[in-house]
Parts: structure tokens; C-alpha cells; sequence
């Protein structure tokens, strides 16, 4: 199991980092019933393993049963790791006519589902080194260009909460991707790495393929400076399509239906934001 934190992340990094879940730290087990359930009808959708050398890596699918090929999203999860929303979402995708996978990221140090405390799954979490974040990813990309119906060309990245810097990463960083959707994720997350820590703001240079970031407009756990900061370092780099969403009155968490933050009409909005970004980008 990986030690509380690398050495390369400061003291600061890491009480902002803890900061990022005030609020948002019950257990996953708690959920409420407003949470949406979304059925498998007309979808091919199920557990599988990803072959990384020694390793097998656990994702979960979901894609139109057939017809094809289809647009592909890596769903990175939140600190929860791919619990049912994260399946949930991934099929709300397939039903979009996109094929979706969600890597369970942090099985390699012992995964994080049987974890009550929100500090002991922090201290996994933030412990993970960034190279073998992408390189899971880029496992589950690769694998998945050989799953039946896949456009193997014509892949986008998202993710919430932890999942949002962590897609912003993979978007910088793994040429595959074609598209990428961040939700409420703070840019000044730090990633372990070598010689120091990796934020969002040392890779928005990077960042070439449209980008949407949807956030919240009462979510304590970001500075919104920082979110314009990071969209107009994007910008800079070139990349002429980046746009922020800030939904008036919405906190932290707002499309996490099974949760106290979800807000339905923020969360229904974002989430046609989403679609309508990847149908742009990765269908035309």
C-alpha cells in the first residue's frame, strides 16, 4: 500500500487537497433515492480486466449493443473509485451512443470500496504517482480500441471531483484523446511526480483538444480565480476552444446524484453540456 503522501507534496498541497472533500466525505454506501438508475437495455455492459503486464486492472463498460463504430470516454471516478454512480454514468453514455469505460484506478494499492474513512482513502488517493495514473488510463484507452464497436480514432476524457483534474492530466498528456469534460475539479490538485508535484496549472500548455469545464458557483472547495486562471493558461497555449461553465448557486458535487449536493436542474444541464461537447467534437 502506497505511504500516506510522496515527498514531493508539500504540507500545503496536501491540507488543500483534504480541503477539496470537506463536505463531500460520507460513505458511498449512503446513498439517497433520488439517485438516477439507469437500466441496460439495448447496452452490452459488464465487468472486465485490463492486462498491464503482471497486473489486471478491473473496468467497468457499457456501450450500445450494436451498430457502430462509436465515439469512446474514458470516466475517470471520483476518490470512491467506480462505484455504482460511475457505472451509472458510463451507461447514460452508452445511451447517448457513445462507448464508455471507467479504469478502477486505485485497485493496484488495494482499492478503496472497503474504506470508511475519508482520510485513510485520501492517503491512497493523493499517494498515487501521476505516471501510473496515465499509464492506466492510456491501458484502459488501448484496450478499449479493441472492444466491438468502438471508433478506435475518436476518444474524449471525463471525470468529477478528483476525476476532473485527473481527466485535465490525461488531456494533456495522452494523445488519444480528442476531447476532454471536467466537473468541479480544482486545478491546484497536485499529482505526485518527479521532481516535484504536477498540477493543472503545469500542463494547461498541453491542453490542445477542446475543453469544457462545468463548475460551481458556491463550491468552497475551488477558487474560481483559479479556474479562470487555468482557462485562460489553456488559451494562451493555443487552443481555441475552451469553455467554463459556472452554474449561479450550485456547490460542490452538483451532478453527484447520490448525494446531498446534487442539484437535478444543474446536473441536467451539465450533463447535455457534456454530451453536446463529445457529440461535437468526437461524432462529426
Amino acid at each position: 500500500m502506497s505511504s500516506a503522501f510522496d515527498s514531493s507534496i508539500t504540507r500545503r498541497q496536501a491540507i488543500v487537497g483534504t480541503a477539496t472533500f470537506a463536505g463531500y466525505a460520507v460513505a458511498v454506501d449512503k446513498v439517497l433515492a433520488q439517485a438516477i438508475k439507469t437500466d441496460t437495455d439495448g447496452l452490452a455492459a459488464g465487468d472486465f480486466g485490463v492486462k498491464i503486464g503482471g497486473y489486471e486492472m478491473p473496468v467497468y463498460e457499457a456501450r450500445p449493443a450494436s451498430g457502430g463504430p462509436y465515439p469512446a470516454i474514458i470516466v475517470i471516478s471520483e476518490v470512491w473509485g467506480v462505484h455504482e454512480y460511475i457505472r451509472d454514468c458510463t451507461r447514460r453514455f452508452a445511451k447517448a451512443g457513445f462507448y464508455a469505460v471507467a479504469p478502477e484506478l486505485f485497485k493496484r494499492e488495494g482499492g478503496v470500496a472497503q474504506l470508511p474513512n475519508i482520510q485513510d482513502i485520501l492517503k491512497i488517493v493523493f499517494a498515487v504517482p501521476r505516471k501510473q495514473l496515465l499509464g492506466d488510463i492510456q491501458a484502459a484507452t488501448d484496450w478499449a480500441k479493441t472492444r466491438p464497436g468502438v471508433a478506435a480514432g475518436r476518444f474524449g476524457v471525463t471525470g468529477a471531483c478528483w476525476g476532473g483534474p485527473t481527466a485535465i492530466q490525461a488531456a494533456a498528456a495522452i494523445p488519444d484523446m480528442k476531447a476532454a469534460v471536467a466537473w468541479y475539479g480544482p486545478p491546484n490538485r497536485p499529482y505526485v511526480d518527479q521532481p516535484s508535484a504536477v498540477t493543472a496549472f503545469d500542463v494547461a500548455k498541453d491542453i490542445k483538444i477542446p475543453f469544457l469545464g462545468l463548475y460551481g458557483e458556491k463550491d468552497t472547495s475551488i477558487k474560481l480565480e483559479d479556474v479562470t486562471k487555468f482557462s485562460e493558461m489553456v488559451k494562451a497555449g493555443g487552443n481555441p476552444n475552451v469553455q467554463i461553465i459556472v452554474y449561479p448557486g450550485a456547490g460542490h458535487g452538483f451532478h453527484a446524484d447520490y448525494r446531498p449536493s446534487y442539484d437535478a436542474a444543474t446536473a441536467m444541464d451539465a450533463w447535455k453540456r457534456c454530451t453536446d461537447h463529445f457529440t461535437k467534437f468526437l461524432k462529426a
